[in-house]
């Protein structure tokens, strides 16, 4: 789960803090750069063409690498931080213009029309043009048809549930059981369970998953091998990463990278 930057340390916002970037826009990020927490007073699409992109909000942290894009609702505060070289594009939309219903940040599945839509529709110049018009609708047809795709890592509120999600997110590849970690943070494992349903909507097994998924993918954007980021951040062995990858993604973790 990312941070938002220490002042004085790694690459600079690119975004001053506590502004507002404009809502429909192209814009590439260095790898490791930050977009300060800010928030819209309409709804956004974020989607990284390129790289992989976090987005961060009170509620947890969604991750979307190529084949996924981001819905902000208005409203909501969140902050970015790009993993390897990163095109982002952003799409506004108005308040009345909500084709999935949603109230909350959500990921959902991108192909490839609605991925070029994205790219061709966030161009300086396109938005409010009779052109851009015609395309923003085909831009929502092709949304209400995207299915929400479970890539949430939600944050614990309990500290001693925050406490073991710290032990992992600094450590992906620590093996320990629940019932280990908790009496790393005096916690019993039937508590801590019990934390994981009721805080994260999820089991412990589900949400270790989940973190080593995100960790995998800020891996695989900064172009570590394969086989590396399976043992950095946990998997008995590459076929096995390989496998969970694919079942989460539709590709192998390869096709990802190129």
């Amino acid at each position: 789960m990312p941070n938002s930057r220490q002042p004085g340390s790694g690459p600079p916002d690119a975004h001053p803090p506590h502004g507002s970037p404009e809502l429909t826009v192209t814009r590439p990020l260095p790898a490791g750069s930050t977009v300060s927490e800010h928030r819209h007073e309409a709804h956004q699409i974020v989607y990284a063409g390129r790289g992989v992109l976090a987005v961060t909000t009170a509620a947890g942290t969604w991750v979307a690498p190529a084949t996924r894009a981001l819905w902000i609702p208005a409203g909501t505060g969140h902050r970015h931080r790009a993993y390897g070289p990163t095109v982002l594009h952003t799409v506004g939309l108005p308040l009345g213009h909500n084709p999935l219903g949603l109230t909350r940040p959500a990921v959902l599945a991108v192909g490839p029309l609605l991925r070029e839509l994205l790219i061709a529709y966030s161009c300086p110049g396109t938005e409010g043009t009779p052109e851009g018009r015609r395309m923003l609708a085909v831009l929502l047809d092709r949304l209400r048809r995207a299915p929400e795709r479970p890539l949430h890592l939600p944050v614990p509120r309990d500290p001693r549930l925050a406490a073991v999600a710290a032990l992992l997110d600094a450590d992906p590849a620590d093996g320990r059981t629940l019932g280990d970690l908790g009496r790393a943070a005096g916690a019993g494992e039937r508590t801590l369970s019990r934390l994981c349903r009721e805080e994260l909507g999820m089991t412990f097994p589900q949400w270790r998953t989940q973190l080593r998924l995100h960790h995998a993918l800020r891996l695989l954007a900064e172009d570590v091998p394969v086989t590396a980021v399976a043992h950095r951040c946990g998997w008995a062995s590459a076929s096995a990463f390989i496998d969970v990858f694919r079942r989460t993604f539709g590709h192998t973790p390869a096709a990802h990278h190129r």
